[in-house]
């Protein structure tokens, strides 16, 4: 008999990637007795209220969902959570913090699914600082949750290395399904005590913030290793871009050209080049504090993503001029 049937489980979470933890949750034999999801946003060109893709996948389960705005400041909606007695909690991507009486409801605790190789990077961008820092690997880690932010003992980790062209989009994606597949792997012996989680190195540790609209802003003082980086990190939000005569221009697709670099243009890199488009084989490019950046996919304001050869043939005055 599996050791996980019938057991009460409580999932949270809300965006599109955590879906698969419920899965493996609902599939592991658990007995799912409520999910927790963000309340309902309006969206689209209707502003019209759209379910969660978890409350989506929740409701074609037949299990019942629960959107409380806050459960911090939500006294009734603590107590509908206790009422539901679960033994286990797991957390994917939820947003909303757990307060410690709820943290202290199952007795196995409630288990976080988190994409770093905690203690790194801690807080709500992991992934982007991961790609932006250019690290060669990351991970899914599953924590037991306490009070403090990404804190908690480790229960497991899965490593992983970050893919060349990699986008914090599909980077984040695939962690959650590896830190799913984790979760299936380890819920079992989790349940029977035979796994001991291990305190954080808190000596180790590194906090990232919440990103805003301003960090997609393009330096071109940089270096092309970083902007390229930059617009894979900052994929989809907030963004990498640029301004060129007054409009916006996104930059969804570059990579770094270094000095010397087959294909690079022959300018000296300094103050009166940098931010100047120049032609490439096949493409465009800007100049930048140290190397080359080569564009290969950007999107003007108001306009369609296009390649950069389409983009160059649309506006033939782009190459030799500068972006801010």
């Amino acid at each position: 008999m599996n050791s996980l049937d019938g057991m009460r489980a409580v999932f949270m979470g809300t965006p599109a990637f955590a879906v698969g933890a419920l899965d493996a949750l609902a599939d592991s034999g658990c007995d799912v007795v409520g999910v927790y999801t963000q309340p309902d946003r309006r969206s689209g060109r209707g502003r019209r209220l759209a379910a969660t893709p978890v409350k989506q996948a929740a409701m074609e389960r037949g299990i019942p969902v629960m959107q409380p705005a806050s459960l911090r400041r939500d006294a009734d909606a603590r107590r509908q959570l206790a009422s539901l007695a679960p033994q286990i909690i797991v957390v994917a991507a939820y947003g909303l913090f757990l307060p410690p009486d709820t943290l202290a409801l199952p007795p196995l605790g409630a288990l976080n699914i988190h994409p770093s190789l905690l203690p790194r990077y801690r807080g709500p961008s992991p992934v982007a600082s991961a790609i932006l820092a250019g690290d060669a690997a990351t991970g899914a880690t599953i924590i037991k949750l306490d009070e403090g932010m990404d804190t908690g003992p480790i229960i497991a980790q899965r490593r992983t290395p970050i893919g060349e062209d990699e986008t914090a989009e599909a980077l984040t994606r695939r962690l959650f399904d590896m830190g799913a597949a984790l979760l299936a792997d380890i819920l079992p012996d989790w349940a029977r005590g035979a796994i001991t989680a291990q305190p954080q190195d808190d000596s180790a540790a590194s906090v990232t913030r919440l990103l805003s609209r301003e960090d997609g802003a393009v330096d071109w003082n940089g270096s092309a290793t970083h902007i390229a980086r930059q617009v894979r990190a900052y994929h989809p939000w907030p963004g990498s871009f640029a301004r060129w005569r007054g409009r916006q221009v996104k930059l969804l697709r570059a990579r770094a050209l270094p000095d010397g670099a087959a294909g690079a243009p022959a300018v000296a890199n300094n103050a009166a080049e940098v931010g100047l488009a120049v032609a490439l084989d096949g493409g465009l490019g800007v100049v930048c504090g140290c190397g080359t950046l080569r564009v290969e996919r950007l999107q003007m304001e108001g306009r369609q993503a296009v390649d950069a050869a389409d983009f160059a043939r649309g506006y033939a005055d782009f190459i030799g001029s500068r972006l801010d």
